[in-house]
């Protein structure tokens, strides 16, 4: 690795097959990806909540689950998507696959990953668990839809009219 200096600061460059190994991907590839990501995770959040409230026989949880999963989804998570797909558009092809979100973006995800691990652990009634669980992996789900027409849409088409913002 080479290291060249760059605003004041170090920036690692790769170099030689070192490079060859990043996983490159166009703008298209990490809006499919991120739309995936969002997907999965909301559907697996939503089926071990269902199967937790179906186990306790309190699926008429399920409800008011998307109810608040809609309101954190409209007032909080499409914000959020929205502000990835815009960074996602703004940058160039060819950018390493991970880079699909920021930094700041991962380590919220894996914060996130840990306190629900912290949850599944704790001694929280599975009424809380499966609403929550329910709620959080319905905002995904209905938020990924902004992702997935921005990957419908296309990355150079959304650079010029900002379509998806509007739906």
């Amino acid at each position: 690795m080479g290291f060249s200096y760059f605003k004041g600061s170090f920036k690692i460059s790769m170099t030689g097959k070192l490079s060859q190994l990043k996983p490159n991907a166009s703008r298209s590839v990490h809006l499919f990806v991120a739309a995936s990501l969002w997907t999965i995770v909301g559907l697996s959040l939503m089926s071990r909540g269902i199967v937790w409230l179906g186990t306790i026989d309190k699926l008429w949880i399920v409800l008011p689950a998307l109810l608040f999963g809609t309101i954190k989804s409209l007032f909080m998570l499409d914000r959020s998507a929205k502000k990835s797909i815009d960074r996602i558009i703004a940058t160039r092809d060819g950018r390493c696959l991970g880079g699909v979100y920021s930094i700041k973006t991962w380590l919220l995800v894996l914060l996130m990953m840990t306190a629900g691990c912290l949850m599944r652990n704790s001694s929280l009634p599975k009424e809380f668990l499966g609403l929550f669980y329910v709620s959080i992996g319905w905002g995904l789900l209905f938020s990924s839809r902004n992702a997935w027409l921005a990957w419908k849409q296309g990355a150079q088409t959304l650079s010029e009219t900002n379509d998806y913002k509007n739906s």
